[in-house]
């Protein structure tokens, strides 16, 4: 399974960016879907996940400013991201977990969010 992550750039505080990804390959479904975040010199983070069933989570640093959602039918998971601030900067990565007679886990090549004036 391969994901193909976009939408990263360069964006003023205050501003918005949508990030995309999305899953193709060979699998039988996919399980879940998430964003993390990994910023200079930081561990990577969680940052929202969608499941098959299509229940969300977001991380407390960006509740309310980011969403999460998909379309199902294209394998592809979003990441709305309104009200950006300084330390949202970071690169992004797409997460998935899918069923392949067992349950298997994937990483796109990570996008780049750099927000600053």
């Amino acid at each position: 399974v391969q994901l193909a992550e976009s939408g990263g750039g360069l964006v003023q505080p205050g501003g918005s960016l949508r990030l995309s990804c999305e899953a193709s390959g060979r699998f039988s479904r996919i399980h879940e879907m998430s964003w993390y975040r990994q910023a200079s010199g930081e561990q990577r983070a969680l940052v929202a996940d969608i499941t098959s069933g299509g229940g969300t989570y977001v991380s407390d640093p960006v509740q309310g400013r980011f969403t999460i959602s998909r379309d199902a039918a294209k394998n592809t998971v979003f990441l709305q991201m309104n009200n950006l601030v300084p330390e949202d900067t970071a690169v992004y990565y797409c997460n998935a977990k899918y069923w392949l007679n067992g349950l298997y886990e994937t990483w796109g090549q990570g996008t780049q969010v750099t927000v600053s004036l």
